[in-house]
């Protein structure tokens, strides 16, 4: 019986500590730094094409949603497809810290001192654009607009506390 009794202590002390390990390995605040201005400047590089994805996907969606071409649900659908793919890199793209070291971006600092935040609005931006997705996949046009607006809105989000103007 003292024998089982140690056994089941050992089996939950070292789940505990496992999970702890878990915990702090997962973790948006510990973000790992660049280590020299060249893995900073390629990691700035990237950041910059997978924002200009996003921007090239965006870009028809809020025309269509102010009017100025035709609602297209098919393009609607590609690209808060693709918006919702290359939302899900942000976490890997933004992970290296690339503050101390001179390179050229439009992004501030305080995306690594507020990582969880800026993480938590990257996600944002994946949940409206599969609700967008949604929004088509049943053929509700009459909210395909506000949908539109609502990705837009986890831009603007984004932008305005964690882009430079």
């Amino acid at each position: 019986m003292r024998k089982n009794i140690i056994t089941k202590l050992l089996i939950l002390s070292t789940t505990l500590t496992l999970s702890s390990f878990y915990v702090s390995a997962n973790s948006h605040s510990e973000k790992p730094k660049a280590n020299s201005e060249k893995q900073a400047s390629t990691a700035v590089t990237f950041r910059k094409s997978l924002l200009q994805l996003v921007r090239s996907n965006m870009g028809p969606l809020g025309a269509m949603a102010k009017g100025n071409i035709p609602m297209d649900a098919d393009t609607i659908a590609l690209n808060a497809q693709r918006i919702e793919f290359l939302g899900g890199m942000m976490h890997d793209y933004f992970a290296l810290e690339t503050t101390g070291y001179d390179v050229e971006t439009g992004s501030k600092d305080i995306i690594w001192k507020e990582y969880k935040d800026f993480s938590e609005k990257a996600d944002d931006m994946v949940a409206a654009a599969t609700n967008l997705q949604e929004l088509v996949a049943n053929n509700e046009e009459s909210k395909f607009r506000s949908g539109i607006g609502s990705l837009g809105s986890t831009c603007k989000a984004c932008h305005d506390k964690f882009k430079k103007d």
